[in-house]
C-alpha cells in the first residue's frame, strides 16, 4: 500500500449558512486536522491572499467572500481542429480558434492531454515533457499560449500524475530490471506477497502482470501507478508542473486526484488516505508557486463534500463540482427547482473551513467522461437552454465542454463523447478533424457555421449568457444565496453578490408563463428593474413578476 507522510476562494452567506456549516463540520471526522499540516508561506501563495479577506457589506446583506471568476472551455485537441489538414487537431488548430472562442467570451480554456502518449486520449504519458507530435510541437504549444494570453484568455492543461502509460521509458525498465532505480518508481509485489485487490477505480483487480512482475495499476494494465512513497517520484512531479509554467501555461486540471494514494475501495475514504493525498497535493502546490504564485489547480475528485474539502487547505484552488452538475440536469430535465443555493451552502461553508476561504467552486453540466448534455437531456434543446442558464449564473469558474454550446450529442463509449468539432455543416472544411467517422457530431444544424448565422441558436444562447456573467459583477464574482418565490415548482431563484453589488436571478425552468411577487422586504433590499432578459416578453410591474416558457431574467 502507498505510504504515508504529511505534508487552503470566496463565498458568501448569511443567517442559516452558518447552522449548516456547523452541522456539517460535525459530521466530517477529518475536517478537524486540516489545519495542522505543514502549509507553505503565505508570503508567495496566491491563494492564502484570499484568506480572510471576506468585508461587511454598508449595503445590509453582511459579510461577503468573493468568488472571482473566468469561464472555461474545455477541449480535446485531436477533435477540435486541424491546421495541416491530416485530419487529427493540433495545437495550431487551437490558436486558429482563438477568435471564436473569444467571441463565445471563455476567459480561459483546458487542454486535455497534450503529453507524448501512445493512446488517442493520452491519459498515459510516456513523457511528461514532450508535447505529442500528432498536435505538433513545443513552440506550437508556446504561441498557442502566447495568442491566447493576447486575446485575455488563459490557458490550463490537464496534467496526469497519479500513473504513467505501461510504455514510459521508467516503467519499461522498472519491469524488465528488478535492480533498476525505477523499480522503486511505482509498486511491485512478489508472487507470494498478499496483496489487495479491490482498485478503487473499478478494474476487475487493482495489480495486474504476473510472478514477481506484479504491479499496481487501478485504472487498468496500460497504466502503472507511480509511487508517492518515493520522494523522486514526487520531485518528478513537481518539476514536470514547473517545466509547463515555464511555458506559459496557468494551471492545471488534476486528473485522478483522489487516487494518489486512493488506490483500493475499502480503504481510499479512510483518513489516512485523505492525509495522505492532501499532503501530497500541498506539496505540489508549493512547488509550483515557486514558480508562479498565481497557478490554478482544479482537481477531478468526483466524491463527496468531505473528501474534497481537504483538498482545498493549500493544496487545490477548486474541485469540479458533480454534485452540482447532476442537480442543474436534473431541474432542466424535470423542470422543477433544486434548490440549488441551499445545497451550495452547505458545501461551500465546509469548503470555506477548509480553505479558511480561498477556495473556488468549479460548476460543469459534463465532460469527456460522461454522457453529453443534448443526450442526458434526450434532444430537448429548451432543457440544454436553462441547463447552461442556471450553470453560467452559479458562482465559481464554470466550464464548458467543447461542442455543448452546439448542442452536440454523445454517448459511451468513450470515443463518441469526444468526437470532432463540427465547425461545418458538411464536415468537410480543412478545420474539421476526421480522425474518427463521427455518429452523433454529423454537422448540419448543429455546427458552428450555421448556429453562427442562427439568432436563435443554442451558441447564441450561449454568449449572451456569458456576455452577462462578464458585464455584471456580482454575476462574475459573487456568492450565492436563497430566495423564495413562493411555491411554484417551476421557478427557480437566488441572490448572486458581491460586497456592494447585488442581483436577483429567477429561472422559469418549465413550458408555461409563471408569475411570482417579489417583495421589496428582503435582506437584500427591493428588486425593481429587469436587466438582462432571454425573452422580451418577461416583465416586472411594481412586485408581479411575469416569465414566459423556459426563460432567464436578471434583476436589480
Amino acid at each position: 500500500m502507498k505510504l504515508q507522510k504529511k505534508h487552503a476562494k470566496r463565498w458568501i452567506h448569511t443567517g442559516a449558512a452558518a447552522l449548516l456549516l456547523s452541522s456539517f463540520l460535525a459530521g466530517c471526522g477529518d475536517s478537524s486536522d486540516n489545519t495542522a499540516s505543514e502549509q507553505p508561506s503565505p508570503a508567495t501563495d496566491k491563494q492564502q491572499e484570499a484568506v480572510g479577506t471576506a468585508k461587511n457589506t454598508t449595503a445590509g446583506w453582511g459579510a461577503v467572500d468573493e468568488q472571482p471568476s473566468t469561464v472555461y472551455y474545455e477541449l480535446f485537441v485531436r477533435s477540435f481542429a486541424d491546421s495541416n489538414d491530416d485530419g487529427i487537431g493540433d495545437l495550431n488548430g487551437v490558436t486558429a480558434k482563438l477568435d471564436y472562442l473569444a467571441s463565445l467570451g471563455v476567459g480561459g480554456i483546458w487542454l486535455m492531454p497534450i503529453t507524448e502518449s501512445p493512446s488517442y486520449h493520452g491519459y498515459d504519458t510516456t513523457d511528461y515533457k514532450k508535447v505529442e507530435p500528432d498536435y505538433g510541437t513545443l513552440d506550437d504549444l508556446k504561441r498557442l499560449v502566447d495568442e491566447a494570453h493576447k486575446r485575455g484568455i488563459k490557458v490550463i492543461m490537464d496534467l496526469v500524475v497519479n500513473h504513467t502509460s505501461s510504455e514510459h521509458p521508467w516503467f519499461k525498465e522498472a519491469l524488465t530490471n528488478p535492480s533498476s532505480p525505477y523499480r522503486s518508481w511505482y509498486h511491485f509485489a512478489a508472487a507470494d506477497e498478499k496483496v489487495q485487490t479491490d482498485s478503487a477505480a473499478g478494474a476487475d483487480s487493482a495489480w495486474h502482470g504476473s510472478g514477481d512482475n506484479r504491479y499496481l495499476s487501478i485504472f487498468w494494465g496500460g497504466m502503472p501507478d507511480l509511487n508517492f512513497d518515493n520522494p523522486k517520484v514526487r520531485e518528478a512531479m513537481i518539476d514536470a508542473g514547473q517545466f509547463w509554467l515555464d511555458q506559459g501555461i496557468d494551471g492545471f486540471r488534476l486528473d485522478a486526484a483522489k487516487h494518489i494514494y486512493g488506490d483500493y475501495a475499502s480503504t481510499i475514504h479512510t483518513k489516512e488516505v485523505q492525509d495522505l493525498n492532501q499532503a501530497w497535493w500541498q506539496e505540489f502546490r508549493a512547488g509550483l508557486i515557486q514558480k508562479k504564485p498565481d497557478v490554478y489547480l482544479v482537481g477531478e475528485v468526483w466524491d463527496s463534500t468531505s473528501v474534497i474539502a481537504p483538498l482545498l487547505n493549500h493544496a487545490l484552488d477548486s474541485g469540479f463540482n458533480f454534485d452540482l452538475a447532476a442537480k442543474l440536469l436534473s431541474g432542466a430535465d424535470r423542470e422543477q427547482d433544486s434548490d440549488i443555493a441551499f445545497s451550495l451552502s452547505r458545501a461551500y461553508g465546509a469548503y470555506e473551513h477548509a480553505s479558511a476561504g480561498a477556495f473556488v467552486d468549479a460548476p460543469f453540466l459534463s465532460n469527456h467522461d460522461q454522457t453529453r448534455v443534448m443526450t442526458a437531456l434526450n434532444g430537448n434543446v429548451e432543457h440544454a437552454r436553462m441547463a447552461a442558464a442556471m450553470l453560467l449564473t452559479m458562482p465559481g469558474n464554470p466550464f464548458i465542454y467543447y461542442g455543448e454550446e452546439l448542442g452536440l450529442t454523445g454517448s459511451k463509449p468513450d470515443e463518441r463523447l469526444r468526437e470532432p468539432m463540427p465547425w461545418t455543416a458538411s464536415l468537410n472544411d480543412s478545420d474539421d478533424t476526421r480522425w474518427i467517422e463521427p455518429m452523433f457530431a454529423k454537422g448540419g444544424d448543429v455546427s458552428v457555421e450555421r448556429e453562427e448565422a442562427d439568432s436563435g441558436s443554442l451558441l447564441q444562447w450561449y454568449k449572451t449568457l456569458i456576455q452577462w456573467r462578464n458585464e455584471e459583477k456580482a454575476l462574475h464574482d459573487g456568492g450565492i444565496d436563497s430566495f423564495k418565490l413562493g411555491d411554484e415548482k417551476g421557478l427557480s431563484a437566488y441572490i448572486r453578490m458581491t460586497v456592494d453589488e447585488r442581483v436577483l436571478v429567477v429561472h422559469n425552468l418549465s413550458s408555461k408563463p409563471l408569475q411570482a411577487v417579489i417583495s421589496d422586504q428582503t435582506a437584500y433590499g427591493a428588486f425593481s428593474t429587469i436587466v438582462h432578459t432571454t425573452d422580451s416578453s418577461a416583465a416586472l410591474e411594481k412586485h408581479s413578476l411575469s416569465l414566459p416558457p423556459y426563460s432567464t431574467v436578471i434583476i436589480k
